[in-house]
């Protein structure tokens, strides 16, 4: 019987949820500058001292040229040595350096607690149906021999996007510019979602889900949600095509994510990035990201000389990816919105 795709989403619904509470879709794993790969490779140098690096690569089924550079960095950091084996010069052994044992005992220890808190919010039955599950996992997907996927790149535990290996960027590295055309993207090598201009109906869409996500998400009431019709309303009615544009974002013809860009209405020379939102299911593949590189493009070639927005000290993914897009903060202030008190933030980017 062949695999069905209702069975394929349980499993990436899974793979997501799983990912999301073990933290690797941040900056870095375990709050540090390494990637989940690279703490993967540092936790089998330290646990099998003299391995070797094809043995590394052919076990975590890593593509060998992103493993040479994983290594390389390792060692101009000092982090790992290399001996070349008594028996075939050829092949060198890894170790871990004393700076390098330094670097990874904290983070085996943050990882070791972290599993620690997740075990100790679930009671005796909880953990064993937890560890019950992932036990059967293991040893069925081992049963029946078949490999961990059909990339040989790395993809940072199960991942529908796969990490730029080919030009190997760092994680805080601004997005590549997007497409020049202004009105739609085709997708990137690999991406899953388009991005078009507005068509009718879609702002409706808009205020529905900035309504449903952020009071499942934050808590925030009916205050927010007619804040954002007023925005779309306003964006209707007053749109002015050549400087303003709203763009969504599409997967397989459905709706997962949007984003505006406006005139800022007390300074023409600037532009307000507004109502960026990404669907739960389209997080973590590089979504948020390109809109915000879409609003950069645009709002450079309308001749706006900075882009402004208004956001809240809580929304820490969209704060980060403001940051990694080269946004600062240039203000902030404590207020009592949408049911909560908050810290609300102004970002500016300079266009040059």
């Amino acid at each position: 019987m062949s695999v069905t795709a209702e069975q394929i989403a349980r499993v990436r619904a899974f793979n997501r949820d799983y990912t999301r509470r073990i933290g690797v879709l941040g900056e870095g794993l375990l709050e540090s500058p390494y990637s989940l790969t690279e703490v993967r490779v540092m936790y089998e140098v330290a646990h099998r001292p003299g391995i070797t690096a094809g043995e590394l690569t052919e076990e975590l089924g890593v593509d060998k040229g992103y493993m040479s550079r994983i290594l390389k960095r390792f060692e101009t950091r000092k982090l790992v040595s290399r001996q070349p084996s008594a028996e075939d010069g050829r092949r060198q052994h890894l170790r871990l350096t004393p700076l390098g044992k330094k670097v990874f005992t904290p983070l085996d220890r943050r990882s070791q607690q972290q599993v620690r808190a997740t075990l100790s919010a679930l009671d005796q039955n909880g953990r064993e149906a937890v560890l019950g599950a992932m036990s059967t996992i293991q040893s069925t997907l081992s049963r029946s021999n078949a490999p961990p996927g059909p990339h040989s790149q790395p993809r940072d535990l199960l991942y529908d996007q796969p990490r730029d290996l080919a030009h190997d960027q760092p994680r805080n590295a601004e997005p590549n510019e997007a497409p020049a055309a202004p009105d739609e993207s085709p997708p990137a090598p690999g991406a899953r979602f388009t991005l078009r201009t507005h068509q009718p109906g879609d702002m409706g869409w808009i205020i529905e889900r900035h309504g449903a996500i952020y009071h499942k998400e934050y808590g925030w009431n009916r205050e927010f949600e007619a804040l954002v019709a007023e925005i779309s309303g306003d964006f209707l009615r007053n749109l002015d095509p050549p400087r303003e544009r709203c763009w969504i974002a599409e997967n397989e013809g459905k709706r997962v994510g949007c984003v505006l860009l406006m005139t800022d209405p007390h300074d023409e020379s600037a532009a307000r990035l507004r109502l960026l939102l990404a669907e739960p299911e389209a997080r973590g593949i590089g979504l948020g990201r390109a809109l915000v590189a879409k609003c950069v493009q645009f709002a450079k070639a309308a001749g706006y000389k900075r882009i402004v927005l208004w956001t809240q000290e809580t929304l820490t993914a969209a704060r980060r990816l403001y940051a990694d897009a080269g946004f600062i903060v240039t203000a902030r202030w404590p207020h009592h919105s949408f049911g909560h008190d908050l810290v609300a933030e102004t970002w500016e980017l300079t266009l040059t």
